[in-house]
């Protein structure tokens, strides 16, 4: 199998000029990646820029709903364009009289699927009032099969895990944090996935001030990427990773083979390690 040459970007929010605004932004940036990457990966949230000073936050969730259809149209015409594999970020959409947080993965011939997000964050369960959306899929592509786990999620092992035994290596996690915090949460918890899984993991975040919008006011984090701490990847498992609150991409050459390798021949097995069935309750340790 090639290897895959994967780009994610640090997503610097703007005031686009509505729909087409954004789509002259996407395509600016994907045309800064193309012949770089083969498929690229970009930030949760990051269409909600086009709704910025719509009137709050209900407000902008109504208005951003109402685009999603055209938004996710833009988003195909830009993959077709350029040929390219895109993950786009994630929007929310309606699911019947829900509102989910959806994430496309689009063909380079305009052929797309979704991951909806599973975990709600106290924001979108509170203030959005945003569902759970459907579980975990994986995608297949000419590299072998993906998962996306969007920002929270990736905070649960059990999500990623899910995609990794239904034959996931790679992992992308489209994100949207306000506070360091938030960041590093999500930026280790890719770390452990990458090591708990023996897989890739990559991180695109949303980044820089927009003081018009109640949705991306603030946004903090580096685009990332992180493989096995094991041999065949680096020590640290860092295999790419960009400037702190820095826009711009981050490219890297994935091999799914070292990932096979590692798990058949690592100095340690934690993928096929994982505890199989139920765990036995902690016993009460009794001191003598």
């Amino acid at each position: 199998m090639t290897a895959l040459r994967l780009g994610a970007l640090a997503w610097p929010v703007g005031r686009p000029a509505g729909i087409e605004g954004y789509a002259a932004r996407l395509d600016g940036f994907v045309a800064e990646a193309k012949g770089r990457a083969d498929l690229l990966l970009m930030p949760e949230y990051a269409p909600m820029e086009i709704v910025g000073g719509a009137g709050g936050e209900a407000a902008e969730l109504r208005a951003m709903v109402e685009a999603a259809p055209a938004v996710v149209e833009a988003m195909r015409g830009v993959a077709l364009r350029h040929g390219v594999w895109l993950a786009p970020g994630s929007l929310p959409m309606a699911v019947g009289d829900r509102v989910v947080n959806r994430a496309p993965l689009i063909a380079p011939d305009g052929r797309l699927a979704f991951q909806d997000k599973r975990m709600m964050t106290r924001f979108e369960a509170e203030r959005w009032g945003v569902s759970a959306g459907a579980g975990p899929v994986v995608f297949p592509t000419p590299w072998g099969l993906v998962g996306l786990s969007v920002c929270y999620d990736a905070e649960f092992p059990k999500h990623v895990r899910a995609q990794v035994e239904a034959g996931a290596w790679l992992v992308l996690v489209p994100a949207c944090t306000d506070s360091l915090h938030g960041y590093n949460r999500v930026r280790l918890s890719a770390q452990a996935r990458a090591l708990e899984n023996q897989c890739v993991v990559a991180v695109a975040p949303t980044v820089g001030r927009a003081p018009w919008s109640a949705a991306l006011d603030v946004n903090h984090g580096a685009a990332s990427m992180h493989g096995p701490v094991d041999r065949g990847f680096p020590e640290d498992g860092v295999l790419a990773e960009g400037a702190m609150d820095q826009p711009g991409w981050v490219f890297c050459s994935l091999d799914p083979g070292a990932v096979e390798r590692v798990r058949r021949e690592g100095a340690v097995l934690n993928h096929r390690d994982w505890p199989k069935g139920p765990v036995d309750p902690p016993a009460l340790a009794i001191f003598a």
